[in-house]
């Protein structure tokens, strides 16, 4: 997730709780997403689709508290 951003999310990770339980749970979804396209686990549709979305909401988040520190860094 966010790649671009490794040293930031690094620092952010160690500074802001919040931030991290975000990183945390955003990573845990992705391996749940993947192992039920994959086969290893099974879920509807409609709840796969609620897992991406969850997986989205997280992304976005922390998207933006890595560009408020960007900023605040300036």
């Amino acid at each position: 997730m966010l790649h671009e951003y490794r040293d930031e999310i690094s620092i952010l990770k160690q500074e802001n709780a919040h931030f991290a339980r975000i990183f945390d749970e955003h990573n845990a979804l992705d391996q749940k997403i993947q192992d039920i396209t994959e086969g290893r686990e099974h879920a509807t549709d409609m709840e796969l689709s609620g897992l991406k979305r969850k997986k989205l909401d997280l992304k976005d988040e922390a998207y933006a508290m890595v560009m408020e520190y960007i900023k605040e860094k300036k």
